[in-house]
């Protein structure tokens, strides 16, 4: 399996992100644009959180609250498990799996590089796959 930084390779380099002082409601507004499942959460270089879909239905549907009334900085997950671009594809996902998470920003350093998603991890995996299986069909009918 790759490093992580090949699976960022596939991003554009754009840092999706969000402030924590912006509403929730805003943030959400960003996650339907981007057609994401989770944001950095960001004050200026440094991360500081990752605000998901996940933590919008926990702690704002569920316990009742006004998402424009409420500041990421209050529901985000603070936090964050991270791993690095050296890190592999399959111990992404096994700390995803463990920690039951769907998102992982990826730092050199204290500098952010992106965020990978599960949906990364599986594309990685089932081109794989593919390859394994299009290198064997290959090896047997030749």
């Amino acid at each position: 399996m790759k490093a992580v930084s090949e699976l960022l390779k596939k991003h554009d380099g754009t840092l999706w992100h969000v402030t924590p002082d912006i509403t929730v409601y805003e943030a959400v507004e960003k996650l339907a644009h981007y057609g994401a499942g989770a944001l950095l959460v960001m004050d200026g270089d440094r991360l500081v959180g990752v605000f998901s879909e996940r933590d919008y239905t926990r702690k704002i549907t569920l316990q009742g609250r006004n998402s424009k009334e409420t500041r990421v900085a209050d529901i985000m997950t603070a936090d964050v498990f991270t791993v690095s671009a050296t890190t592999r594809t399959r111990d992404c996902m096994a700390l995803m799996s463990a920690k039951k998470i769907r998102h992982l920003p990826v730092l050199d350093g204290d500098k952010v590089l992106g965020m990978i998603s599960i949906r990364d991890i599986m594309d990685d995996i089932i081109a794989d796959h593919e390859s394994t299986i299009a290198t064997l069909h290959s090896y047997i009918h030749s």
